[in-house]
């Protein structure tokens, strides 16, 4: 199934007396600080894509040699931000993937990053640029691909998961974001969510029954499953046959 694409308080300054000179300008000192580091509400991200395409890093996993060079964010208030990576870096993806990973209101934008020599990482970006990614994969020609976004264990933190080279490692790969940072939580081998030369990523996350659940196909690519993480480990759930397309929707849909 396609990955579908693109998510001051101020407080009145008693009146003081005379001789409160001092006071007053701690306080305003202390509110410059609070509102010179507080975000605008102008920053939240509306959407994003990708643009320059290039031929610069010719790996060919999605079905063509083209990558993207840039990333465009727009905002909420209009205004359009764009990224541009170095000539030895490439987003090697879809379309970038937008969603509220830290709890404040308003979305990071996650990526696939290849590096030239180094291969495929996850990376995060908000309106200011590149929050933080996970190390490449260390050789050339080696990708990795999304599965989604969510609090998989319940902990009230937001867990990113992917699959680690799925023609090759098949490999799951959960972190964990938290105060900006990327914490790797678990693995679990042989599963996959892409075909070589597919221009789509399958599977993704469902939730049901109010629990959030990884939704991928075994290694071989016969029978999808659905994935839980508690944690500490993971529970494998067999939901049959991989049939194609309309397997995968019912999987998420959670038929």
């Amino acid at each position: 199934m396609p990955e579908e694409a693109p998510r001051l308080l101020w407080h009145l300054l008693p009146r003081f007396a005379r001789g409160a000179r001092p006071m007053l300008r701690m306080w305003m000192a202390v509110l410059g600080v609070a509102a010179s580091t507080a975000p605008a509400l102008s920053d939240s991200i509306a959407s994003a894509r990708y643009t320059v395409p290039t031929d610069r890093y010719a790996h060919g996993v999605l079905g063509d040699a083209i990558e993207w060079g840039a990333l465009e964010v727009t905002l909420e208030d209009g205004r359009s931000v764009t990224f541009t990576l170095p000539q030895d870096h490439v987003f090697e993806d879809i379309a970038p993937r937008l969603a509220d990973l830290d709890g404040d209101g308003r979305p990071e934008v996650i990526v696939v990053e290849a590096d030239t020599s180094q291969g495929a990482a996850l990376a995060v970006y908000g309106a200011s640029g590149k929050i933080v990614e996970t190390p490449h994969i260390g050789t050339r020609n080696r990708w990795l691909a999304p599965i989604g976004a969510a609090d998989f264990d319940g902990d009230g933190y937001t867990e990113l998961a992917y699959v680690d080279r799925p023609h090759l490692a098949k490999t799951i790969r959960v972190w964990r974001y938290h105060d900006g940072r990327l914490q790797p939580l678990a693995s679990l081998p042989g599963f996959s969510n892409h075909r070589i030369g597919e221009d789509f990523i399958s599977g993704g996350v469902r939730t049901c029954d109010g629990t959030d659940e990884m939704i991928v196909a075994t290694a071989d690519w016969l029978r999808l499953v659905a994935i839980r993480f508690d944690g500490s480990g993971f529970a494998v759930t067999d939901l049959g046959r991989n049939t194609g397309a309309r397997s995968w929707r019912a999987a998420l849909a959670c038929d």
